[in-house]
């Protein structure tokens, strides 16, 4: 069956949010009295879900420091770190190809809807999804696999006919947990050895190959 479906990881894939989740990241250990590694040292934060990264930064799992270190981040991301974030160059000639071709897009991101729907708003790219999936606060579906589960659902999609596009091995897993077609973009922030050791079953160097696979090689 033809690929009618494509889902979007949101950081590292459509935008480059590195400036606001590390700096967010670094207010929130300094707060915490830690001193927080310098900015290209947390590259490896960019994708998971934050409470895990906070888990492996403060080596713990002491559910009540972790919910303080993300209340913290959360405290100026939400107000400075959402939008210390910049587009991905070709993305919105690449989304626009995508919907010529009649495809359906969705966002599908560990980050908070609340977070994500703000920043799809901010840099104008509404028009060219037909929903934004996300996490909630608590956690919830901050697992990918979690999270496609429930777009699939809620949107009716079969796995047969849906892909991934993401940069993390998290995204790859994701999709492959689901039997969904992967395609690993290594302009973000995983390595295309992450990519392809987790099921990538395609790679993008760059947004305008996204669309070449899509509409050319499928």
């Amino acid at each position: 069956m033809p690929a009618n479906a494509i889902l979007f990881d949101l950081d590292g894939t459509l935008t480059d949010p590195k400036p606001g989740i590390t700096r967010s990241i670094q207010f929130a250990l300094s707060e915490l009295g830690h001193k927080p590694p310098q900015t290209n040292e947390l590259d490896w934060c960019i994708g998971p879900p934050i409470k895990e990264s906070f888990s492996q930064l403060l080596n713990t799992s002491d559910n009540t420091v972790l919910e303080q270190a993300i209340s913290l981040y959360r405290s100026r991301f939400s107000t400075i770190g959402l939008f210390e974030n910049t587009l991905y160059p070709q993305i919105v000639e690449t989304l626009k190809n995508i919907r010529f071709a009649g495809y359906q897009t969705f966002v599908a991101t560990s980050k908070p809807y609340i977070y994500a729907t703000r920043i799809i708003d901010y840099f104008g790219l509404s028009p060219f999804f037909d929903g934004v999936y996300g996490s909630e606060l608590d956690g919830t579906r901050s697992v990918k696999s979690d999270l496609i589960h429930h777009i699939l659902l809620t949107e009716n999609i079969s796995h047969s006919t849906a892909f991934m596009v993401g940069d993390r091995k998290h995204d790859m897993i994701g999709a492959k947990y689901h039997n969904l077609t992967a395609i690993g973009v290594t302009y973000g922030y995983g390595t295309e050895q992450e990519l392809r050791d987790h099921g990538a079953d395609f790679i993008a160097h760059s947004p305008d190959e996204i669309a070449r696979i899509l509409i050319y090689n499928l």
